[in-house]
């Protein structure tokens, strides 16, 4: 019989597949009515639902958060073969079994490690565990693609960029919010061509639902996830530093709380971040205050304001009604309209598949993954406490 801690983490895992589904799902959209802004068709640069032939071999390790699904799924378009996957959890190696039976199951972590012809290993495991395992990886030779948040302290960071420097390995962080919705591609794509002019700040904010009862007890811990900042934050990080175009950043104010949820003194549910960059300005917010009445886990946006003008993205929903998530909305000096992202290729995977064989840095430099990660953890570390008296 399967006990309580294995049920909420197979719930867990099944709403976070759902959780990482949201963040690619293909928008049915309905023709402009009256009064709607234009829509704008992306030019269709292909399909990205479909394996491209195997040109890597990749493993993973640990699977405790549902989005190393969509990881998976961004090797594979990109030209993985998935071989082997191993965890310590049975019920957990028993889902991935059913749900990818091209792989084996192997006996241990060391038999992946060692096993030369594996060239990537993908871990969405318990985020404290995340680091030390990407460690292991690069001494083995190979490539390593966590979930985020990649690294939990500061001081997993030191040893990680050591390790990583020592071993020249690549050491990616899969930051979903961006490499993995479209319309914050293609955002990128107008950002790039001067859409906008110069890009001045981001306001990226991330709310996501609680549902306590399908959460396994790590989720609750702060020693275990990081933080809030750390954790869901370490998106919008990403996200500040690649459009503002910042090499360098301070954090200028940061606060954290748990106003809501005693029964889990370890947790924190609301936590916002004030960024300086020297290629523009940031705020963040993160929370897990998403009400039941949204069709989404949560209504997560981003607004790029340039000198221009500016865009803002609906990750997961658009509340005027659209079907889907992808939403992405332009106002420059001539108008404001709609864009219609759903034929933007998702380049993430099939970059990385190129660094791993060409040891380029096409899919993210080691430098801003990293920095994207030292700025949420220094946010969380400096983070003041928020004590509501009401």
């Amino acid at each position: 019989m399967n006990s309580p801690q294995s049920a909420n983490r197979r719930n867990f895992i099944k709403e976070t597949i759902a959780t990482a589904a949201g963040l690619v799902v293909l928008p049915s959209l309905p023709e402009p009515v009256l009064g709607a802004p234009a829509i704008v068709r992306s030019a269709s640069l292909g399909s990205d639902s479909k394996p491209a032939a195997a040109r890597i071999r990749f493993a993973v390790i640990g699977m405790n958060h549902g989005h190393i699904n969509s990881q998976v799924g961004a090797v594979t378009r990109g030209g993985g073969e998935f071989v082997s996957y191993y965890a310590k959890e049975p019920d957990l190696m028993a889902d991935f079994a059913k749900r990818y039976p091209q792989a084996k199951a192997a006996k241990s972590e060391a038999e992946i490690l060692d096993d030369k012809s594996i060239q990537l290993v993908l871990s969405a495991g318990i985020p404290v565990d995340r680091a030390p395992l990407g460690i292991r990886v690069m001494k083995a030779g190979k490539d390593y693609m966590s979930d985020k948040p990649g690294i939990t302290t500061l001081e997993q960071l030191a040893e990680v960029r050591k390790v990583q420097k020592e071993t020249k390995r690549i050491y990616s962080i899969m930051y979903s919010e961006r490499f993995e919705n479209k319309a914050t591609v293609k955002a990128g794509e107008l950002v790039k061509a001067g859409a906008i002019g110069n890009v001045i700040q981001t306001i990226g904010l991330g709310p996501h639902r609680m549902t306590p009862a399908s959460r396994p007890p790590w989720f609750f811990e702060k020693k275990e996830f990081g933080g809030i900042i750390c954790d869901i934050g370490s998106h919008q990080f990403d996200q500040f530093l690649f459009f503002t175009g910042s090499k360098k950043a301070d954090v200028v104010a940061s606060q954290v709380g748990n106003v809501h949820f005693p029964q889990y003194p370890n947790f924190e549910d609301f936590g916002d971040v004030m960024l300086r960059g020297d290629g523009g300005m940031g705020y963040i917010r993160v929370d897990w205050f998403t009400p039941d009445g949204l069709k989404s886990w949560g209504d997560g946006r981003l607004t790029i304001l340039g000198t221009e003008g500016f865009i803002e993205i609906r990750k997961n929903i658009d509340p005027a009604g659209r079907e889907g998530g992808n939403h992405l909305f332009i106002t420059d000096k001539k108008e404001t309209r709609y864009i219609d992202s759903t034929q933007v290729v998702l380049p993430y995977g099939e970059q990385l598949v190129n660094d791993i064989l060409n040891r380029t840095e096409t899919a993210m430099t080691q430098e801003h993954c990293f920095l994207a990660t030292e700025l949420a953890l220094k946010a969380q570390k400096q983070a003041q406490m928020i004590h509501l008296t009401k």
